[in-house]
């Protein structure tokens, strides 16, 4: 019997079970996030992010929600920098717990959050950006209809280090058809040395 993988809005309450989670999966997340201060990974830390993240929901530039494997609590996904008007377009992140990797937590979660923003939040695009080498990541987006076009350098500080990405994007009305593992390789490897 499969798992079911939801999503729901992340509030201030969750705070003490965020502040577990994210300690217990420092070392995990260590090579794919930004640096940490210490507070981060208490529950006073996590309130004052969710007090944030309740905002950012209420003013209509963010909405964090936590994934839940079988109820119980995995990661966490947001469509965040949302701009409204003629661009309708948020960017897409997430994160899931190590032991859960590799079970379709992600893939679930990333078309739950899809549905909600071409749906109620009336999105019209979603970008999505991984490091070079997160294939795993890579495969999740190509499962859910995003596609790989193009390579920012130096996009974001991740352990301390400035990191290319390679972007991805989901329309709406022209979602990707899958290409696989073997052709989105070859499509990255282009991207990344068009030479």
């Amino acid at each position: 019997m499969s798992a079911s993988v939801t999503i729901r809005p992340a509030v201030r309450a969750d705070a003490a079970e965020l502040a577990a989670l994210f300690t217990a999966q420092r070392e995990h997340l260590r090579p794919w996030d930004p640096r940490r201060d210490h507070g981060f990974y208490t529950r006073a830390g996590q309130r004052a992010r969710l007090t944030a993240v309740e905002r950012d929901r209420a003013a209509g530039t963010a909405y964090r929600h936590l994934i839940l494997e079988d109820g119980e609590l995995a990661g966490e996904i947001a469509i965040s920098n949302v701009v409204r008007r003629a661009f309708q377009s948020g960017n897409l992140g997430y994160w899931v717990a190590g032991e859960r990797c590799g079970r379709g937590v992600a893939t679930a979660a990333v078309g739950a959050m899809c549905r909600l923003a071409f749906g109620e939040l009336e999105l019209h695009r979603i970008e999505a950006a991984t490091m070079l080498h997160n294939i795993g990541s890579q495969l999740v987006l190509d499962r859910n209809g995003f596609a790989p076009f193009g390579v920012a350098a130096s996009y974001l500080r991740i352990a301390g280090s400035w990191c290319d990405h390679l972007l991805f994007q989901h329309i709406a009305e022209q979602p990707s058809a899958p290409l696989g593992r073997d052709e989105l390789a070859r499509r990255i490897s282009l991207l990344a040395d068009p030479q």
